[in-house]
């Protein structure tokens, strides 16, 4: 299983990016999906997360301004970020779990996901 996260550039304050994290080789679909970041000298930070396809959260940080989604037909979920900031510059990491019984991805917790990706790098100029 691989687990493909993309769309990070650079773009000016103010601008949009939509981020992309495919999952795939997984034999159950994906049906919840978190992104987190980490910018430098920061403690990684959980963003957004979408459960059992519906139930979206964000941080207060980034609420109003970036949308979680997931395509199941794709297997891929986005992260589309409005009005960016300085501040969001990050290196984006998403993680998902799949609907594989034996999954043992804990939603309220938000660990043990199934899958990590590797990180895409965002930068918001000034």
């Amino acid at each position: 299983v691989q687990l493909q996260a993309s769309g990070g550039g650079l773009v000016q304050s103010g601008g949009s990016l939509r981020l992309s994290c495919e999952v795939s080789g997984s034999s159950f679909p994906i049906n919840s999906m978190s992104w987190y970041r980490e910018a430098p000298g920061k403690q990684r930070e959980l963003v957004a997360d979408i459960t059992d396809n519906s139930n979206r959260d964000y941080s207060d940080s980034v609420k109003g301004r970036f949308t979680i989604s997931l395509d199941n037909a794709k297997n891929t979920g986005y992260l589309q970020m409005n009005s960016l900031k300085p501040e969001d510059t990050a290196i984006y990491y998403c993680a998902a779990a799949s609907a594989n019984p034996s999954s043992n991805y804990a939603p309220v917790q938000k660990t043990s996901y199934d899958y990590w990706g590797q990180g895409t790098l965002v930068t918001v100029s000034s």
